[in-house]
């Protein structure tokens, strides 16, 4: 699952977007949604991999509580991504590289088990880190030198 996630920061890499690609995945390991970052493309500061990912699953699903679900993203989510994962009430959160920044599930903050929220995301970083770091390298190299 991490490997399309890694195909949807690809494509975002190739149309100028900071290269976060998402999954949302079933039980079943069956792909329900994939997205990736469309912030300037969409003009859209709420445009990240994470939140239209969700959108389109619950689009496809037709419900908005998405319990049976992980989501497979390429950076750790950031407190508005965070704060969606858990409305949404998806079970598991899978990541590859953490945002000592603006990560907040396991980095600046922990909004994914916070413990006064009433649902919390299971989470596991660092699966297959080295292919998205290479791609934010990449795509930070080039634009800011």
């Amino acid at each position: 699952m991490m490997e399309a996630a890694l195909e949807e920061a690809e494509a975002a890499l190739r149309a100028g977007e900071v290269p976060v690609g998402a999954v949302l995945a079933n039980t079943d390991g069956e792909i329900v949604a994939r997205a990736h970052n469309q912030r300037e493309s969409r003009q859209d500061p709420t445009a990240h991999a994470e939140m239209l990912v969700l959108q389109a699953a619950a689009h496809a699903l037709g419900r908005w509580r998405l319990f049976g679900t992980t989501l497979y993203v390429t950076l750790e989510p950031c407190a508005m991504c965070a704060g969606a994962l858990t409305l949404a009430r998806v079970d598991r959160l899978v990541f590859a590289v953490a945002d000592d920044r603006v990560g907040a599930v396991v980095s600046a903050f922990r909004v994914a088990d916070d413990p006064r929220l009433n649902h919390r995301v299971h989470v596991s970083g660092g699966v297959e880190a080295e292919a998205s770091r290479a791609l934010l390298r990449q795509f930070f190299q080039a634009h800011r030198g």
